[in-house]
């Protein structure tokens, strides 16, 4: 394993943080204190960031996309990791690698407008009473004919009010194990304005402001057999084929935004004096930003590790999981630590760092808990002991 990076992938670092630091934190402020990330602004960042080549850039080149190994796409992720999550997730979007597993017509459907910044998908699993448990969840599907008849509700559905369409995982039947009754979910493309399909805003959050959040109501929704996503009841192996870097992709935001947290620490403990001294020479500090330093160190290892092993095909879900947690859990000690070198100030909206540090909290809590990865990492070391 090279721990290094080739000459294409330093140029992919060097071009997104310089889009990042030209296009995006200009409008941080802004959305920061209204909570609003308007239209006519994304149109104009989005056709910029179509012309620097990185719009999409995680679909593969027959699609319109970048082609980018998995350790490259991650060190793309980080740059973008370092703004406000509205901005670099709607402007300069990445579809959800869930579409490559449409057939023809789906990718022509749905895909390729996603890539074309026409419109933006969504992926709607979660529900109000099941959460992490997936295999819990209350909304269904049944077939009527040759149509597909959904009812229930999903929320904390992420950018659900731009999204043209949602990919929902639906309840569809049962099956039989020696554990008891196991529920089956299919996915389901749903069109934005099918009648018995409701999008209505959802919750105020702490985190990501300007990045919006819905909940889906499903009365009757009627959709064709065509819009099924993969096949009848396998919802589950779809997800499982299509979504499981996603838990990288969360690690390598958090770590470019843990990086410029360290590096407003650094800046401003070797500025600011106290007692006729910098604060960099009390142990207080310095040790601080020597374990800050290395933690996302030993972040950033775990992360590039379980990339390298994705693209060899040997990564577990364990490495990921690792990745994530390890990640998720060293933003926010960074984020932390950063305003406490920076006291009172390092709270004030001039700064960066009161937003990374309110940002860092759902990132424990999304595309599954700091306690599911444990669970993951645990049951696989245990599964090799019969545990």
């Amino acid at each position: 394993m090279d721990f290094g990076l080739n000459e294409e992938q330093q140029m992919i670092v060097d071009t997104t943080r310089a889009f990042v630091e030209t296009e995006l934190y200009p409008h941080e402020q802004q959305v920061e204190r209204t909570g609003v990330l308007p239209l006519e602004l994304i149109r104009e960042i989005q056709q910029k960031a179509m012309a620097a080549g990185l719009y999409a850039a995680n679909m593969p080149v027959e699609v319109g996309g970048a082609g980018l190994d998995t350790l490259s796409w991650l060190l793309y992720e980080k740059e973008l990791g370092r703004a406000n999550y509205a901005l670099h997730w709607t402007c300069v979007a990445r579809p959800s690698n869930i579409l490559l597993a449409g057939n023809k017509d789906q990718r022509e459907r749905y895909l390729m407008p996603c890539i074309r910044g026409e419109t933006w998908d969504c992926l709607a699993m979660t529900e109000p009473g099941a959460g992490s448990d997936l295999r819990g969840m209350k909304a269904s599907a049944r077939q009527d004919g040759s149509d597909w008849v959904l009812n229930g509700t999903k929320h904390f559905i992420s950018h659900a009010d731009l999204a043209g369409f949602a990919i929902c995982f639906m309840a569809s039947g049962e099956e039989q194990t020696p554990r008891g009754p196991k529920k089956l979910i299919t996915a389901f493309f749903v069109d934005k304005g099918t009648p018995g399909f409701n999008v209505r805003e959802g919750y105020r959050n702490v985190s990501h402001r300007g990045y919006t959040n819905a909940v889906l109501e499903f009365d009757d929704c009627r959709v064709p057999a065509e819009n099924v996503l993969g096949e009848v009841h396998k919802g589950f192996e779809v997800a499982n084929s299509w979504l499981g870097a996603t838990r990288l992709q969360v690690a390598s935001t958090c770590l470019g935004r843990a990086e410029r947290a360290l590096g407003h620490a650094i800046s401003y403990a070797a500025e600011r004096k106290q007692f006729g001294q910098q604060i960099s020479k009390f142990q207080g500090v310095s040790f601080k930003l020597a374990d800050m330093a290395m933690e996302l160190k030993a972040a950033e290892l775990l992360t590039r590790e379980a990339a390298w092993k994705y693209d060899q095909g040997t990564v577990s879900e364990a490495d990921m999981s690792m990745a994530k947690l390890k990640a998720t859990e060293v933003l926010a000690m960074v984020a932390d630590e950063a305003i406490q070198i920076h006291g009172g100030m390092g709270l004030m909206d001039e700064l960066p760092l009161e937003r990374i540090w309110r940002d860092s909290r759902v990132e424990r809590i999304w595309e599954g808990t700091s306690e599911i990865q444990r669970h993951i990492i645990s049951r696989e070391l245990l599964r090799a002991v019969g545990g």
